[in-house]
């Protein structure tokens, strides 16, 4: 993998991953761009003791433009884009409307006791675009595309990690219209926090307490190890990695891969779990495209890794995963978050977690059943 920094007119960084050494990437930004100045907050609830990010300069990012107006193709035919070049590989820029952004400031509190906290939203969010192909998905990637996206997340997680104040790096993609995605480009994101995250605080807890509870196992180790023993709701597994729909699924279909060997981080992936991925990941997404039949619209999805953050006393007793899931419930029909979930945080999934990995098994592809039954390591079929 090759890489080259460059910036932005404005200022933004952009960094190109090229599967070739050869490639020089030279291309200048010629758009008349005037230097960014977005800043956001971030505001304490004492309540839930979670961080709010407040960040009103994203009401004007960019919503669902034509396809010939999309800021994430390259700059071809005398238009330009946000990427400065003729064609790509995979690129990653500092986001144009960030969520969290610049450097660590101090906390303010603006009643007593420390209530009404807030500071400077410090951190950084980046864009990354895995294909210039504006019409493709994730899952059209070859295994080779695919495994230079997985090199270019470790790399920015590695770089994110040591910028000042950040606390968690989070690589994650956002596929339809209803998602919320506003560019249809195939795309993702990392958001840099400058905190832990409720939900990884939340999981530090229970392992902690299950630690405590069992003298000294681990809780990560123990759900992988109980999931595979039952298997019934195991959909893919490999030499190095398994993919299953949990037991208590807050999703209609949602599956969670692990590496076999716990590693808090991407950059605790040995080589021959970076080199396995690629073919069960994309086995996976092109199963979820196929749950509600060939007739149906690409399944929207949200695919997010969860990383050990990046100072924490129990970071090496955390687990990387990835969690893959879908809030279409049915053929049509939508999974929303009411009033339970919205209100309570307490889901109700009208799919058994059972069916959904026995529907995900049921679909595999012929080509996963013959290729794949022939080099078990790219995963086989359960």
């Amino acid at each position: 993998m090759k890489k080259t920094t460059t910036l932005l007119a404005d200022g933004r960084e952009l960094v190109h991953y090229d599967a070739r050494d050869d490639v020089v990437r030279d291309a200048v930004d010629q758009r008349p761009l005037e230097p960014t100045t977005t800043a956001s907050e971030i505001r304490h609830d004492p309540l839930l003791d979670e961080w709010v990010a407040i960040a009103s300069h994203r009401q004007t990012r960019t919503y669902h433009p034509p396809a010939d107006a999309c800021p994430l193709c390259p700059s071809r035919d005398g238009r330009h884009s946000e990427i400065p070049a003729a064609d790509y590989d995979v690129v990653v820029f500092e986001n144009r409307f960030p969520s969290l952004t610049g450097g660590p400031g101090p906390l303010t509190a603006d009643a007593p006791d420390g209530l009404l906290a807030h500071r400077p939203g410090a951190g950084r969010c980046e864009v990354v675009c895995f294909t210039p192909d504006h019409d493709a998905s994730f899952a059209d990637l070859t295994p080779d595309q695919a495994r230079l996206v997985l090199d270019a997340w470790t790399d920015r997680t590695a770089e994110l990690s040591q910028l000042p104040g950040v606390q968690q790096v989070f690589c994650f993609e956002n596929r339809g219209r209803e998602i919320g995605v506003t560019l249809s480009h195939p795309h993702g994101q990392i958001y840099a926090y400058p905190f832990t995250t409720p939900r990884t605080a939340r999981t530090l807890h229970s392992l902690a307490a299950h630690r405590e509870r069992t003298g000294g196992r681990n809780l990560f180790d123990d759900v992988l190890a109980a999931e595979r023993a039952d298997g019934t709701r195991v959909v893919l597994t490999g030499d190095h990695w398994t993919a299953f729909v949990p037991h208590a699924a807050h999703w209609p279909y949602e599956v969670h891969l692990y590496p076999n060997r716990r590693v808090p981080d991407l950059l605790g992936l040995d080589e021959a779990a970076r080199a396995e991925f690629p073919h069960l990941y994309l086995e996976l997404l092109r199963r979820f495209d196929r749950i509600f039949g060939t007739g149906e619209p690409p399944t929207p999805y949200i695919s997010a890794w969860h990383q050990a953050p990046v100072q924490h006393a129990d970071r090496r007793d955390f687990a990387l995963h990835l969690e893959l899931f879908t809030i279409r419930r049915t053929s049509g029909k939508l999974k929303f978050l009411a009033g339970s979930e919205s209100g309570m945080n307490v889901f109700i999934n009208d799919v058994p977690p059972e069916a959904a990995a026995a529907r995900l098994r049921e679909i595999a592809t012929q080509e996963h059943r013959g290729h794949h039954g022939q080099h078990k390591k790219a995963g086989q079929q359960q």
